[in-house]
């Protein structure tokens, strides 16, 4: 089935609103027979090809942060490449594939977030955050070393925050060990690390680049 043939499916059950259509389904069943019901479903099309919509819609949701990383990548390269920049490595799918970074020019290696700060308790998308800028940080190269955000200031908030790196690197104990023993005891919060770090990487908002914040 065609993803264009199920999300018109889904939307004509859904309606203007999906509580008030499965409501108004739920008081018109009551009573009902399995004959009566059989007639109710088929008059709407609520059958095995409605079944095959959905199913194909929630394939297609799994993926659609994949879908948003690649094509936020490729969206952006026409805008932030300077003349003479080019492409040399570039990573669509989950995670780096097997490549060092999201992307990688002659002038330059990036990483990109495509969050949707929502401004609460986001930990774990934090926990990303830092991970992207400490493994720009730790990079020796020349090139120029750039974090792509969507928004920088819940970021950057938070990397110029209190947030312990115990916590911030529960996940990731070889990483907390290597900062320690590189910077010493003194290094115990995320605003320390990028008070260190800070020059070496552009934290940039990507938003303008894409079309609209995701």
């Amino acid at each position: 089935m065609s993803i264009d043939i199920a999300i018109r499916a889904i939307t004509d059950f859904q309606g203007a609103s999906l509580t008030e259509s499965l409501a108004r389904i739920e008081s018109l069943v009551v009573g009902l027979d399995a004959n009566k019901l059989r007639d109710f479903c088929d008059v709407r099309s609520i059958n095995d090809g409605f079944m095959s919509s959905a199913v194909s819609i929630k394939k297609l949701a799994g993926q659609i942060n994949v879908i948003i990383h690649a094509a936020g990548i490729l969206c952006s390269l026409p805008a932030i490449l300077k003349p003479g920049e080019v492409v040399e490595s570039v990573s669509l799918g989950a995670g780096n594939t097997g490549r060092q970074f999201d992307l990688e020019t002659n002038l330059r290696v990036a990483e990109y977030k495509f969050i949707d700060w929502q401004g609460g308790s986001e930990s774990i998308r934090q926990n990303g955050v830092f991970k992207d800028f400490h493994f720009l940080a730790e990079y020796e190269t020349t090139k120029s070393k750039h974090l792509y955000v969507v928004g920088t200031n819940h970021p950057v908030r938070f990397l110029t925050g209190g947030r312990a790196l115990t916590s911030v690197l529960s996940r990731y104990p070889v990483i907390l060990a290597g900062i320690a023993k590189k910077y010493g005891a003194g290094v115990t919060r995320v605003c320390d690390y990028y008070d260190l770090k800070k020059s070496e990487i552009e934290v940039r908002d990507i938003s303008p680049h894409i079309g609209r914040g995701v």
